[in-house]
């Protein structure tokens, strides 16, 4: 069976937590492949609502192995805390399998993360400090330390004396801190490793395995194609890359295996922290779209910037990560909106243009150009079929799926698991999954 890549289309906080518990009941394995717990996914199901940082969200299945893949950086406090809170709400974490390649968030890389935005002042990128990019910078610098290495004291031991010199040095001579104690890290980490030791595997072999038994796998991503390192809104970015060919890095296996890749779209735009973001609306109506459709950070809990989905944006998206399919969310937030824009083009210095910018410069320069249409303003919470979705939304669909270049396969229109239409099935379900909810009576 092939592996399925759910990736992030736009700036991130596109839904994808939605659509991963969606489809984890129809596969064996769900893994993460990028970031860290800079992203955060928010779930509703049976169970209720819950929040996930670095858990993938394919974690509410009995049936389902979870693994942190290579790809992440890990935050043992913060995961350790994810398990005990999903533990303490029935959530059976015990198929959680973490990469043995993943590397650690250590204590100087969220200080270091804090001060060095803070000397960036009005330019600061915007964002999470907990880490994530000082850890990425790490792992290409060959300073990282690895999961796996918890496993070993004495090499532990050794390893963080080592780059403890290097980075105390950065604290008091560059940044005027206090230098951090190594004793008092290794003890911590320590008493985190033998927390974590049960979790801590080599997983290409077990992806491997899972494939060849003809098992399918889902590959989770985490924030959107808008912030990857190479193609995004450099250096408004992310520190990992959350694209198709990403996935196939980040979980450890080949390219090859993945035969579909899903892209998750917002019905609009929406972005959180610094950075070029055409279509923004500042003004009521990017407020309205703000608060119904909640949009405020599930990590940082910071307001989102909101504004009308942008095409240009998203047939780069597609360009660069080879769309199979999309998933359109959050579609009943447009729901009472008198009309709707799709940004069809750029106007750059008066010329107009169908492609984005390299340069955040010119991106800043970039005016959209609209297509207008009606809205539909019926509630479509329960609607449960594509052909009973107003006149107008369909229309509105029709277009973006031309302008994306990619047939749509999924359009949520609420929270709830339930509250979703499946146009095609991107997974079929098996004889050995149970049946989701009957949308009609979710269970929410």
């Amino acid at each position: 069976m092939p592996a399925i890549a759910v990736i992030g289309a736009q700036w991130g906080d596109e839904g994808k937590g939605k659509i991963v518990d969606l489809l984890a009941e129809r596969v064996s394995i769900v893994v993460r492949f990028s970031g860290g717990d800079n992203a955060g996914h928010t779930v509703v199901n049976p169970q209720g609502e819950f929040k996930l940082h670095i858990i993938p969200s394919g974690i509410f299945y009995p049936h389902t192995t979870c693994i942190i893949g290579n790809g992440t950086v890990v935050n043992p406090a913060i995961l350790l805390d994810e398990i005990e809170q999903l533990s303490g709400r029935g959530v059976d974490t015990s198929r959680l399998i973490i990469s043995d390649r993943a590397h650690l968030i250590m204590p100087y890389h969220t200080l270091l993360d804090g001060l060095e935005e803070d000397k960036r002042g009005s330019g600061a990128l915007g964002t999470t400090r907990r880490g994530i990019g000082p850890a990425f910078t790490d792992k290409a610098a060959r300073l990282g330390i690895r999961t796996g290495d918890l496993l070993d004291k004495k090499t532990f031991r050794e390893r963080l004396r080592t780059v403890l010199e290097y980075k105390n040095a950065i604290l008091t001579k560059v940044y005027d801190s206090q230098p951090l104690s190594p004793d008092e890290i290794y003890q911590q980490y320590c008493r985190y490793g033998e927390q974590l030791a049960p979790y801590v595997r080599e997983t290409t072999t077990i992806l491997d395995e899972a494939l060849r038994r003809g098992e399918q796998v889902l590959l989770e991503g985490a924030q959107g194609a808008m912030l990857d390192p190479d193609f995004g809104t450099y250096p408004y970015i992310t520190s990992s890359s959350p694209l198709a060919g990403g996935a196939s890095v980040g979980a450890g296996l080949g390219p090859t295996h993945i035969t579909h890749v899903l892209a998750v779209f917002k019905a609009y735009c929406s972005r959180v922290g610094g950075g070029p973001m055409p279509t923004e609306l500042k003004d009521d109506t990017g407020e309205s779209i703000r608060q119904k459709g909640h949009e405020y950070g599930t990590t940082t809990g910071r307001a989102r910037r909101c504004g009308w989905f942008d095409g240009v944006a998203a047939r780069l998206a597609t360009r660069i990560n080879g769309f199979t399919k999309a998933a359109i969310t959050r579609l009943d937030v447009l729901d009472h909106l008198p009309k709707v824009k799709l940004c069809v083009a750029y106007s750059l210095d008066g010329k107009e243009i169908d492609y984005f910018p390299s340069s955040i410069s010119d991106l800043a320069r970039c005016q959209p150009l609209y297509e207008e249409f009606p809205g539909w303003q019926t509630c479509t919470n329960d609607i449960r079929k594509i052909e009973q979705l107003p006149a107008e939304a369909r229309q509105y669909l029709k277009r973006l799926e031309e302008l994306i270049n990619c047939p749509i396969s999924i359009v949520s229109v609420g929270q709830k698991r339930g509250q979703t239409i499946e146009v095609k099935p991107v997974i079929k379900r098996s004889s050995g999954t149970a049946n989701l909810p009957d949308p009609e009576h979710p269970s929410h």
